[in-house]
């Protein structure tokens, strides 16, 4: 497994690298201070299993960092390290394809697991965050109207409110819970959505529909 650090704090790296090794003793963890010393590691190594990405760099906004990485390296898994955690921040890095957004407020427990969850195939957003007032399963908007998306996919209404909570990194039991149904049949609706969208897994789901600017509210436009 190989990991790149990006982060200006020597003392994040640190931590950082001491939570990768808990992960995966044998991995082999890069760093950089800025994009300047990241971009020529990610070009070196193509096949980096993922990245950990300050937004908050030295030399040049981070979403645009992400941004370019997303563009040229779509197999890379790219984790958003920030001191903010405000929604706008967090749904901005989601839309420009991160697949992971940890607070450096974080405890390390809960970002190992995180990190184990992104590598596993999965998507993290901090739970405080994905709170919501509204109890109506989200489903998914975008810049064309749910209508239209579900024409141009031939998705059903239900396959929406699954495919919404599966971005918000929801696992197969919660989304079963979440929307009264069986593990199995949200097993079945995942396997029609990934095929809709031509993908093959949740991970490149997350990442065509994030750079399609698709956007997750509570309910669905008619």
């Amino acid at each position: 497994m190989k990991v790149l650090i990006v982060d200006d704090h020597a003392l994040i790296r640190e931590a950082l690298r001491t939570v990768l090794n808990q992960i995966k003793r044998e991995s082999v963890i890069f760093e950089a201070s800025n994009s300047r010393q990241a971009i020529p590691i990610v070009e070196e190594h193509p096949d980096l299993s993922l990245i950990l990405l300050d937004i908050n760099l030295p030399d040049r906004d981070g979403f645009s960092v992400l941004g370019e990485l997303r563009e040229r390296y779509a197999t890379i898994a790219i984790i958003v390290l920030s001191a903010l955690d405000d929604q706008e921040t967090v749904k901005r890095a989601f839309k420009l394809g991160a697949l992971g957004f940890i607070p450096k407020t974080t405890d390390r427990e809960v970002m190992l697991n995180a990190i184990q969850l992104v590598l596993s195939g999965g998507i993290y957003i901090p739970s405080e965050i994905l709170e919501r007032e509204e109890t109506t399963p989200p489903r998914l908007t975008g810049k064309l109207s749910a209508r239209e998306f579900l024409d141009g996919l031939g998705l059903t209404d239900r396959q929406i409110e699954v495919l919404a909570l599966l971005m918000q990194g929801k696992n197969n039991k919660v989304i079963a819970k979440t929307l009264n149904m069986g593990v199995p049949t949200v097993k079945n609706y995942i396997t029609g959505i990934l095929k809709a969208l031509k993908v093959t897994s949740r991970t490149e789901a997350v990442i065509k529909l994030g750079q399609m600017g698709w956007e997750l509210s509570p309910k669905c436009e008619s």
